[in-house]
C-alpha cells in the first residue's frame, strides 16, 4: 500500500500554514513546506515579475512530492496552494482553507502584496479556485474557515484520522 499525505491548500493568505502546522503537530506528522521543497530542489523555472512569484512545473513538483511521501519515515502534512494538484492516490485527506474577503484582503496587505496581486487572490477566493481544482483532481476536500479559531479535534474527527498515541 502506498503512503499518503494530508494536503492543505487554499488561496494565499487563507491560513494554510497555520492549519497545516497545527495538524502536523496534533497528529505527530511531518510538516512539509512546499516553498522550501521548490527552493531546495531548484524546481523554479523562472520568475513571473507581474505576479512576483516563481514559475513551477507542477508535474515535476508532484513527482518529487510523491518521492518525499513514499520515502518519509512518518506520515506528512503538505502545505501549499499547489498541493491539491497531487494525484488522489497520494492524498489521504485534502483540506482547503478559506476565509472572508475582508480578512483575506487585510492579511495580504499586511504581507505587502501589491494591489493587483491582492485583487487576483481575492478573485481566486471568490471563485473557489483551489476548492474546484481540488475536486477536479479527484479529491473530496474538507473546507476549513479560518476567519474564526479553528477547532482541530472536530476537524481531525471529520478527517477520519487516528491520532498517534504519544509516547510517555
Amino acid at each position: 500500500m502506498r503512503k499518503k499525505a494530508i494536503v492543505v491548500t487554499g488561496t494565499p493568505g487563507t491560513g494554510k500554514t497555520t492549519v497545516a502546522k497545527a495538524l502536523a503537530k496534533k497528529l505527530s506528522y511531518a510538516y512539509i513546506d512546499v516553498n522550501k521543497v521548490i527552493a531546495q530542489n531548484r524546481l523554479s523555472e523562472g520568475y513571473d515579475r507581474k505576479r512576483k512569484c516563481r514559475i513551477v512545473d507542477v508535474k515535476k513538483l508532484n513527482r518529487l512530492l510523491g518521492n518525499i511521501i513514499e520515502n518519509s519515515k512518518t506520515e506528512a502534512v503538505i502545505d501549499s496552494h499547489l498541493s491539491h494538484y497531487l494525484p488522489s492516490e497520494l492524498v489521504k485527506v485534502c483540506v482547503v482553507t478559506k476565509c472572508g474577503l475582508k480578512s483575506l484582503s487585510m492579511r495580504l496587505k499586511k504581507r505587502g502584496y501589491p494591489k493587483h496581486k491582492i485583487s487576483e487572490n481575492l478573485e481566486c477566493e471568490i471563485f473557489d479556485v483551489c476548492l474546484n481544482e481540488a475536486r477536479e483532481s479527484g479529491h473530496k476536500p474538507i473546507v476549513v474557515n479560518t476567519d474564526k479559531k479553528v477547532e482541530y479535534e472536530p476537524l481531525i474527527k471529520k478527517m477520519k484520522i487516528k491520532k498517534k498515541k504519544s509516547k510517555r
